[in-house]
């Protein structure tokens, strides 16, 4: 008869359970579709935010790899936005707040073990929205000059002008400073040179002055600059600067090419000497191995 009693009376607790279960779930039911459908509704906005990301980084020239991580960074950030409000309506904020606890303890851990590839991958993030490093550009970094390839998140790719290719980690061009010759469409070259003790000067300076600047004409507040800077072992060293068009390293080497070409005609034609170092041997030393010995 107990036993029969302890039965009865367990399945009307479950019953009244279940009930105060329904009575709960009819109560909370329009928080339930709420919270369902603003969820629903972050996930379209999820969806359509990412598209709009990647056409904002495909105008900017960005890598396809950076502009699929970025727009799923993006939607995930929305989605879970969605989940966690959808949670708040629910009013289970200790289940909340026990995701975020967990969220934070699996972020540290992952951040922990990941540390050099997650801050490459941040890097390249970064590295995709400015506008001072896009692909095509010439730039000097960590010791390495070339065009740069492409930008992903690991590295950068950069062909040097031996066709050989170098992958530079992306914190070290966050970290490290980089020259960027394509930035700038007009660029000072400057070209080093010396004449003889003997030379005029002044006429050095206007025939050289006059050289470069037919050879390079000036823009706006452009000038050809010329600096005499030493008296030299055989000559008196001076420096020439111009402005001309360059958007990598080989018109650099193409400019100083045409305007040392084009000073040593100038010179050659106006009797000024570019002289060179010179050794003197002197034979006069009296101490020799072919003098004759003398008797004793």
């Amino acid at each position: 008869m107990s036993n029969e009693f302890n039965l009865n009376e367990s399945v009307k607790g479950i019953w009244d359970k279940m009930a105060s279960w329904l009575d709960s779930l009819i109560l909370n039911l329009p928080n339930f579709i709420l919270a369902a459908v603003i969820f629903v509704i972050f996930i379209f906005i999820a969806k359509y935010a990412a598209r709009l990301a990647d056409k904002l980084m495909k105008k900017k020239g960005s890598e396809a790899s950076i502009r699929h991580i970025t727009s799923k960074v993006v939607k995930v950030v929305i989605i879970l936005l969605g989940f966690f409000i959808a949670l708040g309506l629910l009013n289970l904020d200790k289940v909340l707040t026990s995701v975020l606890a967990g969220a934070g303890v699996v972020g540290l851990a992952i951040g922990l073990a990941l540390q050099g590839t997650l801050s490459n991958t941040f890097s390249g993030v970064i590295l995709s929205f400015l506008p001072e490093l896009q692909i095509g550009d010439w730039v000097v970094t960590n010791g390495y000059a070339g065009e740069v390839i492409e930008i992903n998140l690991r590295n950068i790719v950069v062909k040097e002008s031996d066709n050989n290719y170098v992958m530079i980690p992306n914190s070290k061009i966050i970290e490290e400073p980089f020259k960027n010759f394509t930035r700038t469409a007009r660029s000072r070259v400057m070209i080093n040179c010396g004449v003889g003790y003997s030379s005029d000067l002044e006429f050095v300076q206007k025939l050289t002055t006059e050289t470069m600047q037919d050879l390079f004409p000036q823009r706006g507040n452009e000038e050809v600059e010329f600096m005499y800077e030493a008296f030299g072992d055989s000559s008196i060293n001076f420096v020439v600067r111009f402005w001309t068009d360059v958007t990598r390293n080989k018109d650099v080497l193409v400019a100083k090419n045409k305007g040392i070409i084009a000073i040593k005609k100038a010179f050659d034609q106006n009797g000024i000497n570019i002289p060179f170092p010179i050794r003197t041997i002197d034979f006069t030393n009296p101490l020799s191995l072919n003098e004759p010995k003398t008797k004793e």
